[in-house]
């Protein structure tokens, strides 16, 4: 009898245990405020991506209203939203015609529902350089796409001078801080230029609790994670959690490792990810090759040993660059800065060496 008791309770002790391990394992997939959303969703968490909608479904119910004073709040949640988007790369129009779709888009690519007050202002933060038709493709999907969840918004594509290796992380930086001097941004959108969004409910605001992955599931990686603590793509922080974790680190030069390090930092910082659920954070990336100056980071696992000492000291209370110019096109604001830089030499010629210009 006793021995049956033992046994009984080794049981249940196995079982508590394996309980707490898948526990923490869903908590460090999908962060913490996923799960809370998994518990909460509505039955619109399942979506039927063979079913989609032209972007620039619904625009049109928009109408103006001159005097501010009847103006009202939006709506929490946009009763104009339409779900999985079609998302094609055929020939866009010009940028001129992507004016054109988007009358209410102001100087500078900044966006008010002009029928509402909105709830949220989300700043878009877009690193580029020679990407002008992946630039095109996005703005095209991404002004509609923003409109219909009835933000306050921004765009501005952070351009970097020169023909250097590239430094996205760095180039992300810069657009927090000069987005910052805009406005007191509610959110602040970290986004890839060539990822373009596939549902509209996927909304482009923060959690105010912890940063936010969002392009949980690209075309690219089958509409899956590629691993559980993946931060790439398109990602919001607000400005607060962001200075909490020191932004991205500077001295990532070509492509990978920045967003494993983004990772390292919230850790540091005691934070956890909030994730956008599978079936909702669905991306299509633009096909290309990737650029001659964003070689592969062939040391970034050196730095990445390096974060827990460095992440304090390399981040944007480091940053330094040379402003160049902003400038406001009709459809963003462009801001070209110089990064510095370094030259990553062909592995004939040097292993995991750099060259500062």
């Amino acid at each position: 009898m006793m021995s049956s008791l033992h046994a009984d309770k080794s049981l249940f002790l196995l079982f508590l245990v394996f309980s707490q391990i898948v526990f923490i394992l869903i908590l460090y997939r999908h962060g913490a405020s996923s799960l809370l959303q998994g518990f909460l969703a509505s039955p619109q968490g399942s979506w039927d991506y063979s079913k989609t909608h032209n972007v620039y479904t619904n625009l049109s119910v928009f109408i103006p209203l001159s005097d501010e004073k009847m103006m009202t709040h939006c709506p929490l949640k946009s009763p104009i939203l339409v779900g999985p988007i079609t998302v094609i790369f055929a020939k866009l129009p010009s940028e001129r015609g992507i004016v054109k779709k988007n009358p209410f888009v102001q100087s500078g690519g900044q966006y008010r529902p002009p029928h509402c007050f909105a709830h949220y202002k989300s700043a878009i933060i877009i690193p580029h350089r020679n990407r002008e038709l992946h630039l095109r493709y996005l703005l095209y999907y991404l002004h509609p796409f923003l409109q219909r969840q009835q933000l306050h918004y921004r765009i501005y594509v952070i351009h970097q001078a020169g023909n250097g290796t590239f430094n996205r992380a760095k180039l992300l930086n810069v657009g927090v801080k000069e987005a910052l001097k805009n406005e007191d941004w509610d959110c602040l959108i970290m986004h890839d230029v060539d990822l373009i969004p596939e549902n509209d409910y996927n909304l482009y605001i923060c959690d105010h609790r912890y940063p936010k992955h969002m392009s949980s599931a690209m075309d690219k990686f089958k509409y899956s994670l590629p691993y559980w603590s993946y931060f790439g793509g398109v990602s919001a922080v607000t400005p607060e959690q962001y200075l909490r974790m020191n932004g991205f680190p500077n001295t990532y030069w070509g492509w990978g490792g920045e967003d494993d390090d983004m990772f390292m930092r919230i850790q540091l910082a005691g934070m956890t990810i909030s994730r956008t659920p599978l079936s909702l954070g669905h991306y299509k990336m633009i096909p290309h090759k990737r650029d001659k100056e964003n070689q592969e980071n062939k040391i970034r696992f050196t730095l990445l040993k390096k974060t827990k000492r460095t992440w304090k000291q390399d981040g944007i209370n480091s940053l330094d660059i040379q402003l160049i110019s902003v400038e406001e096109a009709q459809l963003y604001t462009n801001i070209t800065v110089d990064v510095g830089g370094i030259t990553i030499l062909p592995p004939e010629k040097s292993k995991d060496i750099w060259t500062f210009l």
